[in-house]
């Protein structure tokens, strides 16, 4: 019998840690190869790890819980095999394109069963790393890179940055110097929890200038006082839960958020979704409304680049790519994965990409390139019957549209020769949310009246 390391991957290049988050095998249970075996969070995404070969969990080196460096040994497996297979990483999924486009596009995956995907304001799919159950006592600190700096390029080098992007970043917001923060992380790393720690506890150094308050005057670390009364269930925060919270309030108070909501007659767009879904469902693909919501929107930002832009200090990076991402439900929280040119797809693309990266969300198979980059969002509260929805911008992003239920009422319609009458027509309700810094309210509401009319008028043959 050979023996196998099983090492922790390194799920994206500038992830250097990974909490091992849940065992899915126990030791002494028969393992197939490429069958998961444990979950993952890192602070990009969450991922189901599997085997890299057939055989039996000998022994777990790595608990649940613990933060350890990428190609850390967490198992080892007992295996006929001679030779030791390469160490795991995620597998990428064959890309395709469908449509005009060159750029390859997510690969296919069997329909979905509802005609919407489960999604609500979107959330970032990101997580922080937990301080290391390895490390006891943290490393004196080293210097953080400036920004100019050329990215590490080994383990050791990305050990010695400290941080994390992610911690950089919520470091930036609250205008620290990372390199006043205590590490408790691999080799002084500091890590999320060592930045929230100082932000409660006080910077004991001005930082160069105060931080601005939030809208509603409390931040996740610092809220009131609560204890759990008689008969009450007390549920900690899951990694996800907590940086959304952070992610949301974050969002709240950086951006002037402004909502513009607009009406659609979704009728042409029933029709032309009646008469091809079958066709599309032969093709393995699930023919939503979303789809056909995602495709207009996707053509008309390029025509208004102002809602497919961010904020950059005091200037707007007006964004070459249009990458739509597309909020998806989960039991454990959400997720917002990104189509990669959604401009350069036609409808089966769009169609073929949405079912994939939702089925892959839920099933925890996405990899950490698929759930950044994204330009301008979509989430889908509709799904659910709501009839509009004010969603939180999703940061950096300028601007985020909320699909509300589509349904059939009566409407006023009007003939070729001027006349009125009632109809029973298919209806929805569109609602943007945009950074009011960058986007002015007749930006935002040309884009939605371009994306009505691109929907009432949507072409028969835009598959």
């Amino acid at each position: 019998m050979a023996k196998i390391d099983v090492p922790m991957p390194q799920m994206g290049e500038s992830i250097a840690e990974g909490t091992l988050s849940k065992w899915l095998k126990k030791v002494g249970d028969p393992v197939k190869r490429d069958e998961p075996i444990f979950e993952i969070s890192t602070d990009k995404v969450d991922a189901e790890i599997p085997a890299p070969a057939a055989g039996v969990l000998a022994e777990i080196l790595v608990q649940e819980g613990q933060t350890v460096a990428v190609q850390t040994v967490v198992a080892r497996l007992e295996t006929d095999a001679a030779a030791q297979p390469s160490a795991v990483s995620p597998q990428a999924p064959p890309e395709r394109s469908e449509g005009p486009s060159s750029r390859p596009a997510v690969s296919p995956q069997p329909a979905a069963a509802s005609p919407q995907p489960s999604a609500v304001s979107p959330r970032p799919a990101a997580v922080s790393p937990q301080p290391s159950a390895i490390s006891q006592k943290p490393a004196p600190p080293s210097p953080v890179p400036s920004p100019q700096s050329p990215a590490p390029s080994s383990l050791e080098e990305r050990l010695r940055t400290k941080s994390s992007p992610l911690v950089r970043k919520i470091a930036a917001e609250h205008n620290l110097d990372i390199t006043g923060i205590p590490g408790s992380g691999l080799a002084g790393r500091v890590t999320k929890n060592d930045v929230l720690s100082f932000l409660e506890a006080g910077p004991k150094s001005p930082a160069p200038s105060p931080q601005p308050p939030s809208p509603d005057g409390v931040r996740v670390v610092a809220g009131p006082v609560v204890e759990p009364w008689e008969g009450d269930r007390v549920e900690p925060w899951s990694r996800i839960r907590k940086l959304t919270a952070d992610h949301m309030i974050m969002s709240r108070r950086v951006s002037a958020h402004v909502y513009s909501l607009i009406e659609v007659d979704y009728t042409r767009v029933a029709g032309v979704r009646g008469r091809q879904k079958a066709a599309y469902a032969e093709r393995g693909v699930n023919l939503t409304f979303l789809a056909f919501i995602a495709s207009a929107v996707a053509r008309n930002l390029r025509k208004h680049p102002v809602v497919n832009a961010c904020v950059m200090g005091e200037s707007t990076i007006y964004r070459r790519d249009v990458n739509l991402g597309i909020a998806v439900a989960l039991d454990w929280g959400l997720i917002v994965p990104v189509i990669r040119h959604a401009d350069e797809l036609n409808l089966l693309g769009t169609a073929r990409a949405i079912n994939d990266l939702a089925e892959r969300a839920r099933a925890k198979k996405l990899s950490p390139d698929e759930v950044q980059k994204g330009t301008f969002t979509i989430t889908n509260p509709g799904v659910f019957g709501t009839l509009v929805g004010l969603p939180i911008l999703n940061q950096p992003q300028a601007a985020i549209l909320a699909v509300g239920a589509i349904v059939k009422r009566p409407a006023v319609v009007q003939a070729a020769d001027g006349s009125d009458s009632i109809a029973i027509r298919t209806m929805g309700t569109l609602a943007m949310s945009f950074d009011h810094r960058i986007v002015d309210g007749a930006d935002a509401d040309r884009f939605l009246a371009d994306l009505r009319k691109t929907l009432e008028e949507f072409p028969e043959d835009a598959g």
